[in-house]
């Protein structure tokens, strides 16, 4: 039987994986919606890294969310001061 945290894993690394693709897109209108899927990658691989108990992994994948968040706000910041503008 497969573990369900390996399949969040899998589900967490896709959505990276996809998210990191798009935002070497070259079309804008198409990142802001890469960061949902960095972010749901990195809670994702949080999960299965608390389940594997190991802290490295644990503490990367918090900064790597944070970073994600950052990075979202960033865009959505920038996304409303432009149409105010306009």
């Amino acid at each position: 039987m497969i573990n369900i945290f390996y399949i969040i894993a899998i589900i967490g690394l896709l959505s990276i994986i996809s998210g990191t693709l798009i935002m070497s897109s070259k079309l804008k209108a198409r990142r802001r919606y890469a960061f949902s899927l960095l972010l749901t990658g990195g809670i994702g691989l949080l999960v299965y890294s608390i389940y594997i108990r190991d802290i490295i992994f644990i503490t990367l994948q918090s900064v790597y969310i944070l970073i994600t968040i950052y990075g979202l706000f960033k865009i959505y910041k920038g996304h409303i001061h432009l149409k105010i503008i306009k």
